[in-house]
């Protein structure tokens, strides 16, 4: 699949005087939204939200809609009891994150006996590296690290 690098879709800005925060609301991406205690941390914010949701419609292989025109955007359905409401540009750049969410660690609960619990314990093992290890070893993938190398520059005076 042809994934591209970058995303921009313009999405609702405004401040809620009720709860006193900002958030940010996508006409193009239902059910995408966040919120920040500044505009700055909103936006943030908004670049972590966006970049997740279009990650997860990628993952699924579900179609990514088109971005509206910004000049297109109606602000009134975004705006709530007379909250004043800006449009604005979100741009994410997916090839950073989509790594980041492939090296994320996740946690699976992992059940034993206890004399084989006891005897890891003592053992100081570490379950993780361990499960690590066995399922790549059952999956036949080997583990493969790559160092790159650091350019050293030598400077004459």
């Amino acid at each position: 699949m042809n994934r591209p690098e970058k995303y921009r879709y313009p999405a609702a800005l405004g401040y809620d005087e009720l709860t006193k925060k900002y958030y940010v609301l996508w006409p193009d991406l239902p059910g995408c939204t966040t919120t920040g205690e500044t505009e700055d941390e909103a936006l943030e914010n908004a670049r972590e939200a966006m970049s997740l949701h279009l990650w997860g419609l990628e993952e699924d292989g579900d179609k990514i809609p088109a971005p509206t025109p910004l000049q297109k955007i109606n602000l009134e359905e975004f705006t709530k009891e007379g909250n004043k409401v800006v449009a604005v540009l979100i741009e994410i750049w997916m090839p950073s994150f989509r790594e980041r969410m492939a090296t994320k660690a996740v946690n699976r609960t992992v059940t034993l006996p206890g004399w084989l619990d006891n005897q890891a314990k003592r053992a100081s093992l570490n379950y993780s590296q361990i499960l690590q290890d066995g399922i790549m070893e059952r999956l036949k993938i080997s583990r493969t690290v790559t160092k790159k190398k650091k350019s050293r520059v030598k400077t004459t005076t």
